[in-house]
């Protein structure tokens, strides 16, 4: 154990990011002096500011916040210098941090990727992974550069997947794993018993940051891989599709096998299965849908779904 704690800042903003602050709290080799996190923002109909779920994890715990729009002005850079960290510890912050922040603590700063760096960089790593059918991904701890997540690996722990995974469930578990990884290196970072090994960028792959129109259903898909978009697009932006003008979200699906002929592509017809009595044609195979929830109404499971609008068998989405 160090003779002194570790005098950390802290940068993270999502929800998942909040336990890593947390336990950064209740360990008794690190100090957490400083909070870093991205501005309040307007929400709802009436837009009133919303505080990122690390800012309201932090002032729970009694500690400073700070929320500059940017790391890049002077006053912002000089701020951060002047806390005296020995280290920055950054989860889900959603910015690059630039050289002179990098340069402010002595121990540089160390990030939490949930990925099997240099496999999926970039802002998507879980859904991807769960996209592309990953028997496997993991968490790693890395030194951040100037570059996105290019910096050199400290520490890595893999995850098995089991192909029935969210992108929301399995980043909160990412992230919980990465925590006791990082609390397991973090001294020996300090004292040098563990050392940083560069990325081998010729095997490196970057995911791109999801928008809404990324959930929308392509029914020329296969239906095992529109099940995944379903599982990888979890909880944000969901798979969805379009029936008489209005948004309908697919929020429980399975694969089947096309029987007594393939359904076209985007076709609703009616299975036999009690759970699963709706499905969909799809590029191979029949998309079985167990719950729905069209825009404006509640979520319901497929068999009252088509109680009350038994025009969807039929319909061509």
């Amino acid at each position: 154990m160090l003779k002194d704690k570790m005098r950390i800042a802290f940068m993270g903003t999502p929800a998942f990011a909040a336990p890593v602050l947390r336990a950064l709290t209740e360990s008794e080799e690190a100090e957490v002096i400083a909070v870093y996190t991205r501005p309040d923002r307007p929400k709802g109909r009436g837009r009133a500011l919303e505080m990122p779920p690390v800012k309201v994890c932090a002032l729970e715990l009694g500690l400073p916040v700070f929320q500059p729009a940017s790391l890049r002005t002077e006053a912002a850079q000089e701020e951060l210098a002047g806390l005296g960290a020995d280290v920055i510890v950054v989860a889900a912050y959603g910015q690059l941090l630039p050289p002179a922040a990098l340069k402010a603590p002595a121990l540089g700063c160390l990030n939490l990727h949930p990925s099997l760096l240099p496999k999926y960089r970039g802002p998507s790593p879980v859904a991807t992974a769960i996209i592309e059918d990953e028997a496997v991904t993991g968490v790693t701890v890395m030194l951040v550069d100037e570059g996105m997540d290019t910096g050199p690996i400290v520490a890595q722990l893999e995850r098995p997947l089991s192909g029935k995974e969210t992108a929301g469930g399995l980043t909160l578990e990412l992230f919980q794993a990465g925590t006791q990884l990082l609390l397991d290196t973090l001294g020996q970072w300090a004292t040098g018993e563990v050392t940083a090994t560069a990325q081998d960028d010729t095997l490196a792959t970057t995911t791109r940051r999801l928008e809404r129109r990324d959930g929308e259903a392509d029914w020329k898909a296969p239906a095992r891989e529109l099940e995944r978009r379903r599982r990888a697009f979890d909880p944000w932006p969901g798979l969805y599709t379009r029936w008489e003008g209005k948004a309908l979200k697919l929020l429980d699906v399975t694969p089947l096998q096309a029987t007594g002929g393939a359904a076209p592509p985007g076709a609703v017809v009616r299975l036999e299965a009690n759970e699963t009595p709706l499905g969909v044609g799809t590029g191979d195979g029949i998309l079985g849908l167990k719950s729905l929830q069209l825009e404006g109404r509640r979520a319901l499971p497929a068999a009252e779904f088509l109680r009350g609008y038994p025009q969807f068998i039929g319909a061509q989405l």
